[in-house]
This record gives structure tokens, sequence and C-alpha cells, in this order.
């Protein structure tokens, strides 16, 4: 495993959650970041080199199997394998009732909150190896009201992970899953659109609070 620099991925890193965990792990990591989002990753590239730290961006779609392999296994040609993974990439599918839950956007919630994330794991476990780390975050709304696009999918993506977590207890890597407070972020703007910001976590804050269960 490469010591120095030490390497994490971030899958969704262009914005939120995902864009403040690159720049709070940059200082003692080369970031690898992903998102679709070109102009985003390249703000936060320029961040991360005006704090001292290098970073190698990716400007891919996570529910492209071939780009996730190309990415893989270049990380795999580069740096041997990972130290770290945080995945925070997420789709927010419009709230609905139930019983009118649209086809494509359903689709579209599985594809980026299960499916993808389920591939990823295929894909990144040799990476992480016995020793490297793995990091979910859990958004517990499976079972509210109107949350049926993001809440199960995002439930389902959760019980995998700790299926994983469970299953590799004794082998590694070290899988972990997070709840982290109530963000600003354009995910909870779609479902509280109304909601009063000012008393949410900002992210920054909100990723060095995450930071030392991440990095442990």
């Amino acid at each position: 495993m490469t010591q120095s620099p030490k390497t994490a991925l971030i899958t969704g890193a262009s914005r939120g959650l995902g864009h403040a965990l690159a720049l709070a792990l940059a200082p003692t990591h080369h970031v690898i970041a992903v998102g679709r989002t070109i102009g985003a990753l390249e703000e936060l590239d320029d961040a991360i080199q005006a704090a001292g730290g290098q970073a190698t961006l990716a400007p891919m779609d996570i529910t492209v199997p071939e780009a996730m392999q190309q990415l893989c296994r270049g990380i795999h040609d580069r740096w041997g394998g990972l130290d770290l993974w945080v995945h925070t990439a997420v789709h927010a599918g419009p709230l609905a009732p139930a019983a009118h839950l649209a086809d494509k956007d359903f689709d579209k919630s599985v594809a980026i909150n299960l499916r993808a994330p389920t591939r990823l794991i295929g894909y990144i476990a040799p990476l992480l190896g016995k020793t490297g780390t793995a990091v979910f975050f859990d958004d517990p709304r499976g079972g509210e009201k109107f949350f049926g696009h993001y809440g199960t999918t995002k439930a389902a993506q959760i019980a995998l992970a700790r299926s994983w977590a469970a299953e590799t207890v004794r082998t590694g890597p070290h899988v972990r899953i997070l709840t982290p407070p109530p963000m600003p972020t354009a995910t909870r703007a779609r479902f509280y659109p109304g909601e009063d910001r000012s008393a949410l976590t900002d992210v920054q804050t909100a990723a060095a609070s995450l930071l030392p269960a991440i990095v442990a």
C-alpha cells in the first residue's frame, strides 16, 4: 500500500460534502476526485493546489462501468492501490407518493444510488486490500412519506455497505458508515426548498467533524 502520499478516491467530489472532504483530506492524501462537473472539479483542484496539496481529476460518470474500470486500472498502475475510498455521490430523486413513482426517476435513483456503488465495491475492494478504508454516508429516509425514490435506494445502498462491513471484519478492508449532520447541500435543498438553511451545519464544518472517523 502506498504510504507517501496516501491516496484517497472520492466519488462525488465536485460539490457538497465530497468537495469539502476532498479539501479536508488534501493535506495528508493525494486526492483522486471523481465527478461529472468539470468546472467544479477544476475549482477543487485550484483550492487543493493553493493549500499545497495534489489532486488527480477524473471527470467521469460513476454509472458507466467502462469508465470506472479504466479509472481503477489507472489507479493500480500509478499507485498500486488505494488507502481510502470515500463515496458521496448520490441522486436526489423527486419527492412523490409511492403510487406515483416515475420509472425514469426510479431507474436513475437505482443506477446512481445502488447499482453504481455495487459495481464500485467490486472494482475498488482489490485496490483497498486488507488495510484500506471505504466510507459510506447514511441518510435514513427509508420509509418516510414521499421519499420513495431516494429513501428506498439510499437505504439499499447502506444495507449493502453494512453487509460488506460485516464480511470484512477479519479480512479487511475497513468499511465505515457515518451519518453526517443536516447540511445546506443541493440534495437537501431539493427536499426542503423553503428551509431555514442558517440552522444547518455548513459542509466544511461537517467534513471537519467527520474526518477523525474517516482516517482513524
